[in-house]
């Protein structure tokens, strides 16, 4: 289900990262259509995805913080088959290939912590093949760079994503989309604001 870079999203740079629904509330009047989830509980995740299909929003729901829910291939098939989100974010290429499987867009997350993690993070994304690669932290705009030009693979920028210099930064390296849960920054960037007429 992989596209080039960010057109999977329609050209949306900040992916807002939402904790609870009423963080979901707040992102109704953005034009932000794809929002990622992070930590939640399963009895959430039906009413938060018909609340966020009912204001036109589509969820990409992170498998490895949902409280009530092992995370492994077998609740990667309950997310695809039952929950049905936009696609599915985890560090386990197990959950990366069965999300891969069926048919709905699989993000891997990666930590950059040193020059350790990164080799193995390489040997698991052989493994994986996913649909995006979300490297963390995101303000380090050279391996950004790197992992994009090594796999081939789109980037997603996030954790410690502070201010407009820092997306600005990831974009620049390379990034497709920026995820933080900052609502400052998606004002910022949302195409609503942008597009509003200039006070008289």
């Amino acid at each position: 289900m992989r596209e080039e870079d960010g057109m999977a999203f329609k050209g949306q740079l900040i992916l807002p990262a939402i904790r609870k629904p009423k963080d979901l509330e707040k992102l109704m009047g953005f034009s932000y259509e794809y929002i990622v989830l992070l930590d939640s509980h399963i009895s959430q995740l039906k009413p938060i995805l018909d609340l966020a299909r009912s204001g036109g929003k589509q969820l990409l729901i992170h498998a490895d913080l949902i409280e009530g829910l092992k995370n492994d291939e077998h609740a990667a098939e309950f997310l695809c088959q039952i929950i049905r989100p936009a696609g599915i974010l985890s560090t386990r290429a197990s959950v990366i290939a069965k999300t891969r499987q069926n048919g709905l867009l699989a993000i891997q997350r990666v930590f950059l912590l040193d020059s350790g993690a990164l080799n193995k993070s390489y040997a698991l994304l052989e493994r994986s093949q996913p649909d995006y690669i979300e490297v963390l932290p995101g303000v380090i705009p050279d391996m950004i760079a790197e992992v994009k030009e090594r796999t081939g693979i789109p980037i997603f920028a996030g954790g410690l994503i502070r201010s407009v210099w820092d997306v600005e930064k990831a974009a620049a390296a390379g990034a497709a989309a920026v995820t933080t849960s900052r609502v400052e920054l998606w004002k910022h960037f949302d195409r609503k604001s942008e597009e509003a007429p200039e006070p008289v």
